[in-house]
């Protein structure tokens, strides 16, 4: 397990990104989610590797370039917030209705984040789509609910984020961190 290794996760649009980018624009060392990347090299190159094709084959890239994050993160002193973690896989897969395979549950399983997890719960009135979030408001509180149940299952404790401006939010999760 790595301690110093914190995932900010939650639904789409509930402002993941947002707050790491203000952690990292604190000097936190921030990894960013592998899932959008993924999502624009498929959209530029034709590819089907995306959550409303291929899901399997996105799952299976987010897998690999989140081991690959996890693993050179380890070189990083301090904390190290992770916009979504590899438990984020499992969820999503569950979410999709598809059978887990197992080197996937391993995965989530050996590479341990610190216990204490922040979740940005859904929040109807920052929720956006785009070109790269394309689900609906009711398929985003699912997947925080997904996604909720995923880390507990895990053995993770939730820490839901206040629903207030980045700033703050920013704020609640450096003083969380400074416990």
């Amino acid at each position: 397990m790595s301690d110093h290794f914190f995932v900010a996760t939650g639904g789409p649009g509930a402002g993941k990104t947002g707050l790491t980018t203000e952690l990292a624009r604190r000097g936190f060392h921030t990894i960013p989610e592998s899932g959008r990347a993924i999502i624009r090299e498929e959209m530029a190159s034709g590819g089907d590797a995306l959550p409303w094709a291929d899901r399997m084959t996105y799952a299976k890239r987010m897998l690999e370039r989140d081991l690959s994050a996890y693993s050179a993160a380890k070189a990083l002193s301090g904390p190290v917030i992770f916009d979504r973690g590899i438990p984020d896989i499992l969820g999503y897969l569950t979410l999709c209705g598809l059978s887990v395979p197992p080197h996937v549950v391993t995965a989530a399983k050996a590479a341990r984040y610190n216990a204490h997890v922040f979740l940005t719960p859904y929040w109807d009135e920052i929720f956006t789509q785009d070109t790269e979030r394309t689900q609906a408001r009711a398929e985003a509180k699912a997947t925080c609910a997904v996604i909720r149940e995923t880390y507990t299952a895990l053995g993770y404790q939730i820490t839901e984020l206040p629903r207030t401006d980045i700033v703050s939010r920013a704020d609640f999760v450096s003083a969380q961190l400074a416990l």
